[in-house]
């Protein structure tokens, strides 16, 4: 692979130039990447990580192996706009876009392309995404295990039918603010009982660190292992009592089944949106 390009320059993009640079999956002087106008923005990536900013085109396309878009959702039809002419059938296109589809992509670009689609999650800042990946019968096996490589810079891959991308998003998509709104209960709870805001900050965050690494580590299922935790009249007990008179675990299932419904919406209505903007007047 020669030279990746980003279209796009925000906190998943960036996200995406530290993982690659960290993994060594391209050098930065293959990096390229671009934004609508925010130079200060590019200027302060380049000097970040080294690597190549440009609004030239022409420079940002030369000899590309990979795209990547990174814009907002909403900005797809106007930039897939300003760069079809630059794109070739050879180039893999990455889409980290939520509910847009390889369908749309391919439409926009009005060329057939290779095209991944998928939804990493924040956690990919600190190189811990849960990312799902959908790709199109274009895609070679040769891209594929570049695809595998490029997403592992960032977290964990698992490889899905698109359609299946809206539960994703509900499940892991949003699923780094379901826990960030669990701790943020875990620690008021902590100074209503008389605890010391950072300490308990620090408990519980290893607390779930530590919860998390037994569910991946154990052949036992996460019921198992709240069981075992469970002592018949003990504390934990009359916790969980609790959570389950208020119907938490139901109000996590609602909360999940909610989001990928929304994402199903909002990506209805915004390819309705793009057919429309792609029709002429």
């Amino acid at each position: 692979m020669k030279k990746i390009a980003i279209i796009g320059a925000g906190s998943m993009a960036e996200a995406f130039i530290s993982g690659i640079l960290e993994n060594g999956f391209i050098d930065k002087k293959n990096i390229w990447i671009t934004n609508n106008s925010n130079q200060e923005r590019l200027a302060n990536l380049e000097t970040r990580y080294g690597i190549q900013t440009t609004y030239n085109l022409n420079e940002l396309f030369n000899q590309a192996d990979i795209v990547m878009l990174a814009m907002k959702p909403k900005d797809v039809a106007t930039a897939m706009q300003s760069i079809r002419e630059h794109l070739t059938e050879q180039m893999l296109v990455v889409s980290v876009l939520a509910g847009v589809s390889m369908n749309t992509i391919e439409t926009l670009a009005k060329i057939p392309l290779p095209i991944v689609r998928s939804m990493p999650n924040t956690s990919a800042a600190v190189a811990k995404s849960a990312t799902a990946v959908a790709v199109n019968q274009r895609v070679t096996e040769q891209q594929l295990e570049t695809i595998k490589n490029l997403f592992r810079t960032v977290g964990l891959a698992s490889f899905v039918e698109e359609e299946q991308l809206d539960a994703v998003t509900g499940l892991s998509g949003s699923g780094p603010a379901y826990i960030y709104y669990l701790i943020e209960a875990m620690e008021k709870s902590a100074v209503e009982v008389g605890l010391d805001k950072e300490m308990a900050s620090e408990l519980i965050v290893q607390t779930l660190l530590g919860a998390a690494e037994m569910v991946k580590n154990s052949s036992k299922s996460s019921t198992q292992l709240r069981k075992e935790v469970t002592s018949p009249g003990g504390t934990t007990e009359a916790g969980i009592r609790v959570l389950e008179e208020h119907g938490v675990q139901q109000a996590f299932i609602s909360c999940i089944k909610a989001a990928t419904a929304q994402s199903k919406k909002m990506g209805a209505e915004l390819s309705s949106k793009l057919r429309t903007a792609e029709q002429p007047s």
